[in-house]
């Protein structure tokens, strides 16, 4: 979703950032003795549901994993129905379907981390006295609940209508960003010099992939399909760049009518789901010798933010998986994750940037509406805000490394905390978007012909592009590897 117009603590966008920033600030406790988030659960691989949940720090060890589970739901609760209040949204509906979604997602992680399902290395087959597996590893939760949401969204419409205001895929993976960039400050302040490379790299690829992408598919959509730049336009920068907000992004840009980047979101969020199914395991069969070319190509290929990150997160841990089998080779976690979010970002970035730009040339020569202009103030509203909670905590935790070395296994900690809540708003935002996608519903109001042009530039040069894109500018860049 967009970045939505309105005051700091009145749209989406900023209070996913004060969501985030309110679980990192926590976490910091650890870092000064006091552990005010090691009361949250975590799953655990398991072959005895009675030990699939346990709490995050050994300091609640007197806790049990249930009681766990209870106070981190209560907690989500809480935190998300005082967002849901200042956006004026029904918080009893929100509750009831907050409650519903928590559970099945929980549920559906569950069978995720199943030992024949998780398990990837010999180390632990034998620890839970298995002879196979399919070697998935935890993140095999994930697909679960994206399967899971989308049985719900397209056999029972109805219930899932039900559960519509708390189907907020964006707003969970927006918190979760948030959160994710301290896991990635203090990684980078061990590797100061990989990670300096992955962002370089990053910004590289993706002022690549604007200039390619959107030009051809705005051509394709109007040489061929006929449509109007009214809708031409969202649909190049659906499409080609992020999804869901540049769509929206570029429609407010250009005054286009609501029903042109809702039409062209649907779209995303259905193609978004085709790639997260797909695309990490061809990733995984072809490119484990190269895997921070798989995490760009994640971030260059998949189109929305849930879905690209999301996307990430699932090849990290096949590819490494896939390593440590054939070619003995241990990587450090996380590393291809962060460079589909790193690639990600940018575009994120980049998109206020963009839809400045095209409400400029709209208004300049296409409307040429005399007397109206086009003010510095377009950037801000269209910048997704998100952005500056993901940047605040990575620039945070990494000068704070940078200046204190010592506080590194204590920045570890805090951050592996935060990132038991960052796992699972993934898991939210997976279970959310599989409920939003009722195929039958929008094919219904007439999606075919946009589907078209979706398929044939997704399938014809985007997904091929960006791969070349990330050959190019990540070929023989590899994560730390571990002894």
């Amino acid at each position: 979703m967009a970045s939505e117009e309105g005051g700091f603590f009145t749209s989406e966008d900023w209070w996913s950032v004060w969501i985030g920033l309110f679980i990192f600030f926590l976490s910091l406790g650890v870092m000064s003795g006091a552990d005010l988030l090691g009361w949250g659960f975590k799953n655990n691989m398991w072959t005895d549901l009675g030990k699939v949940v346990s709490p995050i720090s050994k300091n609640y060890a007197g806790l049990s994993g249930w009681g766990s589970l209870f106070f981190t739901y209560v907690a989500f609760t809480a935190i998300l129905s005082v967002g849901i209040k200042a956006l004026g949204g029904n918080v009893g509906k929100f509750i009831y379907g907050f409650t519903i979604i928590f559970v099945l997602t929980f549920i559906c992680v569950v069978i995720g981390h199943e030992a024949h399902i998780a398990a990837n290395t010999p180390k632990d087959l034998e620890k839970y006295g298995i002879t196979w597996s399919l070697k998935l590893t935890g993140e095999a939760g994930l697909i679960v609940a994206l399967l899971g949401g989308l049985f719900i969204g397209n056999f029972f419409p109805a219930f899932a209508d039900s559960l519509k205001e708390a189907t907020r895929p964006e707003w969970y993976i927006k918190t979760a960003i948030v959160i994710l960039g301290a896991l990635v400050g203090v990684k980078a302040a061990g590797a100061l010099g990989l990670a300096s490379a992955i962002m370089f790299r990053g910004l590289c690829a993706i002022i690549e992939a604007y200039l390619i992408y959107w030009a051809l598919v705005y051509w394709l959509a109007r040489k061929y399909f006929r449509f109007s730049k009214e809708w031409a336009a969202p649909l190049a920068s659906g499409i080609s760049i992020c999804g869901v907000s540049a769509a929206i992004a570029t429609g407010g840009a250009i005054r286009a009518r609501p029903i042109v980047p809702i039409m062209v979101s649907s779209l995303v969020v259905i193609f978004a789901v085709v790639e997260l199914i797909f695309l990490p395991f061809v990733a995984q069969h072809f490119l484990y010798k190269e895997p921070l070319v798989a995490g760009a190509w994640m971030g260059l290929a998949v189109k929305t933010d849930g879905a690209a990150v999301a996307s990430g997160q699932i090849v990290d841990a096949l590819i490494r998986a896939k390593a440590f089998t054939e070619l003995g080779i241990k990587y450090e976690p996380d590393w291809i994750m962060n460079t589909a979010t790193t690639v990600k970002i940018f575009i994120d970035v980049f998109i206020g940037v963009w839809a400045f730009i095209l409400a400029w040339i709209w208004c300049a020569y296409i409307d040429k509406k005399p007397g109206e202009t086009v003010g510095a103030g377009e950037i801000w509203r269209r910048f997704p805000k998100f952005v500056i909670g993901y940047v605040f905590t990575f620039a945070f935790m990494l000068v704070l490394l940078l200046q204190i070395p010592f506080l590194k296994d204590a920045a570890g900690t805090a951050t592996g905390e935060a990132n038991v809540f960052r796992s699972f708003f993934f898991a939210l935002t997976f279970f959310s978007i599989g409920l939003v996608s009722n195929f039958k519903k929008l094919w219904e109001e007439g999606i075919g012909r946009l589907a078209a042009v979706y398929v044939i530039s997704l399938f014809g040069f985007i997904i091929w592009i960006g791969l070349l894109i990330s050959w190019l500018f990540f070929h023989g860049v590899k994560p730390p590897i571990i002894a």
